[in-house]
């Protein structure tokens, strides 16, 4: 999935991560032969780069970033009072993760592409929603579910 590059920090090793728009980071590391991104330790050229898009293989595999922290939730829905929004191909909003937690009963949750899912939530079986993936939920039978908001706290400055 592709996503902003909002910010820089470094990790561990003291390498360059770019922070992405959907909360992951992502090494760009000048490391010849197997990457050649001289910019990435430039700071000019790394400041020239944001705002630009990236793919996120953290995203691709619906990873909530470890940060990710609640803001809001959904009241409890069941299949007779799910909103027909919910039933329908929607998304969430830059930054902003979805974690459907199931307390009884199943849903479906089918989302993609580009990173396609269909799969059945049940209780201790959490779907997660990266930020303006495009997806949609079906009840299997007698179902109470919420969802839940996440976003990850602004990148530090430099």
């Amino acid at each position: 999935m592709k996503r902003t590059i909002i910010g820089y920090r470094r990790d561990e090793d003291n390498h360059h991560v770019a922070v992405l728009d959907c909360g992951h980071g992502r090494h760009l590391r000048h490391d010849p032969p197997t990457a050649n991104r001289p910019w990435a330790d430039d700071p000019t050229e790394r400041a020239k780069r944001l705002g630009t898009e990236v793919d996120c293989l953290k995203c691709d595999r619906s990873e909530l970033p470890d940060d990710a922290e609640p803001y809001k939730s959904t009241r409890w829905f069941t299949e007779d009072t799910v909103p027909r929004a919910l039933l329908s191909v929607h998304s969430t909003k830059k930054g902003t993760w979805g974690r459907i937690e199931v307390a009884e009963g199943a849903l479906r949750y089918v989302a993609g592409p580009p990173a396609e899912a269909d799969v059945v939530l049940t209780p201790g079986v959490i779907g997660i929603g990266p930020p303006q993936h495009p997806h949609r939920v079906e009840p299997v039978g007698s179902v109470r579910f919420r969802v839940v908001f996440l976003r990850c706290p602004p990148p530090a400055a430099p």
